[in-house]
């Protein structure tokens, strides 16, 4: 970042005047003055004299990172969505803890070495007492959004810097984090910047909101605002209460409708009783209330948010209340989707019904696993399951397997045959995964066994009686099969009573909850030792696109369970192929995932040199070694090992 020696001379001097003179930074706002006066007065630091940029170590930097692990988890969507709406302005994006310390960051990588240089890079210390007047620093100084624009910089290195900021507060009014947007270069004028610190408010709000929720999700909170029509999806004000109607946490606008005092009451709030909190949901068919502030008698509208096993428990007080039929092998499947909660809502309908169901979905997305679930749940989970993948039999042996043989039906059998998997379904559930596998001469017979309710055994002259509940599966489009005359109109319509469809994976919105259930399991089942995922290892998780789906998933967890050091999955044990640019995923139409893995892409792109892809991954150089070893990407012989071809120092790949 280049800087004429006459524009930092004059900034020089104008810092050193405002010491000898007292007052004011020109016209910046009165923060700014105040923050140059703590840099010479608190700090002892000297504007002729500036400081490169520091980055902390890895190791510190994941002690840093450690300790707001949760808000890292609740920030993710936040933060890449903000990013994506100024990254086109040539801003980059930090978070950092309540020190100063950047524990996320997303920026250009084309801009790499001048970003680094200018502090602007995961790992940096944007503390006052180290930079100086900065966005990050007089943020945390002052607890308040600001811009700190080119000369507001104390360190004439960044006075061509803009830098904005907003603080994320927790529940208690701690400051917990500080969200930063920043550029390298910008226009003179300061107005320019408006929009970043409205938009950088905007988001801190978001982010102290949903931790406000996460953290108080096992509570009532009282959630309201000056509209109606907003507040059930962007009330400003938070409340979490206790049963007495005692506030046990408030968001930063909650606590400026509150009056002084550690144990306020809602009653002191708002002018009610307080029943009239609970009855909230039940008095209008919005689910909204309005009550009149104490202090000031404005009208605020507030919705009363109450935790599943509480408005489960609390069903029985109002015949408003739609019942919810709690069928656990159900629910457990899914969390907030609105797809799978209507497809588990429909299974919970025709569960204890024998009617033929048929369950879509790609491979992978746990169609044998509903399939489950409902013969569990329904009144033939007494009898077996029996899954039966039709594309996994040899076409040869398909028959015998299903409807088994007599004794000496042909050269090989049992002396006693054998009884077929249909019949060993007899009294409980048959499961045909990928039916649309089955040759069409089966499918005539499963036709008749469906219709009939009998089977005959091969080389058998009696019919057997059989009595199953037959639930298939397929991922295959069944209509196009039927157009190409590949697979049987009538057993289609006899299997397909009703339809349930699994989205992919990539397309669920609860996949937060779904990646630690099938942990959890995995665990349970003795697959895997007790193990935690870190934030930014579910940070990565969540952003993949899963080809593979759950099944994938339930792979890429046991790699990372093998590789993982102290019971703890971290964004570096995690496969390969769940990684992409600057550390987040790739989208599945990227075009790197089209010849190459995104680490050979990545290995390509900064041609071989590990300390580059090591940062742009965020991980240690050993880990780029381990991964190339993996895939077995050897560097190219005119280039050999380029670790250092850009004179950049082995240190620097940890940060």
């Amino acid at each position: 970042m280049l800087m004429q020696p006459q524009a930092r001379q004059r900034h020089i001097d104008t810092v050193l005047n405002l010491a000898r003179s007292q007052g004011a930074a020109g016209t910046a706002p009165a923060l700014i003055g105040r923050s140059w006066q703590r840099c010479m007065d608190d700090y002892g630091l000297d504007p002729s004299r500036p400081r490169q940029a520091r980055i902390v170590t890895s190791q510190t930097l994941r002690e840093h990172q450690d300790s707001v692990d949760e808000l890292l988890a609740v920030a993710r969507s936040a933060v890449e969505q903000l990013y994506t709406q100024v990254a086109g302005l040539g801003y980059v994006l930090l978070l950092t803890d309540h020190r100063g310390i950047t524990v996320q960051y997303l920026g250009n990588d084309r801009q790499d070495q001048h970003l680094r240089q200018a502090g602007l890079y995961l790992g940096a210390d944007w503390s006052e007492q180290y930079a100086g007047t900065c966005a990050v620093g007089t943020c945390i100084q002052e607890q308040q959004a600001l811009t700190c624009h080119r000369t507001d910089h104390f360190d004439a290195t960044h006075i061509q810097l803009t830098c904005t900021s907003a603080p994320i507060f927790d529940p208690a009014g701690q400051l917990m984090a500080v969200l930063d947007i920043s550029a390298l270069e910008s226009p003179e004028d300061r107005s320019s910047q408006m929009f970043a610190l409205h938009l950088t408010q905007l988001y801190a709000r978001l982010i102290e909101d949903a931790y406000f929720l996460r953290r108080y999700r096992r509570q009532p909170v009282i959630r309201c605002g000056p509209s109606r029509e907003l507040v059930r999806v962007n009330g400003p004000c938070l409340f979490a209460v206790d049963d007495a109607g005692q506030v046990v946490a408030a968001n930063t606008a909650a606590r400026e409708l509150m009056p002084p005092g550690d144990r306020v009451a809602m009653t002191a709030v708002f002018e009610c009783e307080l029943e009239d909190l609970w009855r909230i949901p039940f008095e209008q068919d919005d689910q909204v209330r309005c009550f009149r502030l104490l202090d000031s008698g404005d009208a605020y509208f507030a919705e009363l948010i109450l935790p599943p096993a509480r408005l489960l428990s609390t069903g029985s007080a109002d015949d408003r209340i739609a019942s919810i039929e709690a069928v656990p092998e159900l629910d457990q499947l899914a969390a907030d989707d609105p797809v799978m909660r209507r497809t588990l809502g429909l299974a919970k309908r025709l569960r204890m019904r024998d009617v033929g169901l048929l369950i879509l979905g790609e491979t992978g997305t746990g169609k044998e696993v509903l399939a489950r679930a409902i013969h569990r749940s329904g009144h033939r989970a007494k009898g077996a399951f029996v899954a039966v993948n039709c594309a996994a039999i040899p076409e040869s042996l398909i028959e015998s397997e299903l409807f088994g043989y007599a004794p000496g039906a042909f050269t090989g059998a049992r002396a006693k045959g054998m009884r077929g998997l249909i019949q060993q379904a007899d009294g409980g559930t048959l499961f045909l995964d990928e039916i649309g596998d089955m040759p069409l001469p089966l499918q005539t017979r499963l036709l008749r066994v469906l219709a009939e309710g009998e089977i005959l055994p091969v080389g058998a002259d009696r019919p057997i009686r059989v009595d199953c509940r037959v639930i298939a599966a397929t991922h295959q489009d069944l209509g196009k099969l039927i157009e190409a005359g590949q697979f049987r109109a009538d057993l289609y319509y006899r299997l397909n009573a009703a339809t349930l469809k699994l989205p992919a994976l990539r397309q669920r919105v609860d996949r937060h909850y779904l990646i630690q259930r099938v942990l959890a399991e995995l665990v349970e089942q003795g697959r895997l030792p007790q193990v935690r995922i870190r934030a930014d290892a579910m940070t990565a998780l969540l952003g993949y696109h899963w080809p593979g789906n759950v099944r994938e998933l339930v792979n890429a967890l046991a790699f990372a369970e093998a590789t993982c050091d102290s019971g703890e999955i971290t964004v570096a044990d995690l496969p390969e192929d769940c990684f992409g640019s600057s550390g987040f995923l790739q989208s599945a139409s990227a075009p790197a995932l089209a010849s190459r893995s995104p680490l050979e892409a990545a290995l390509w792109a900064k041609r071989w040199n590990v300390s580059a892809v090591a940062r742009q991954f965020q991980v240690s150089r050993p880990t780029i070694y381990r991964w190339m070893r993996q895939q077995g990407l050897v560097p190219p012989q005119h280039l050999g090992d380029a670790s250092g071809a850009d004179g950049t120092s082995d240190s620097s790949a940890s940060h």
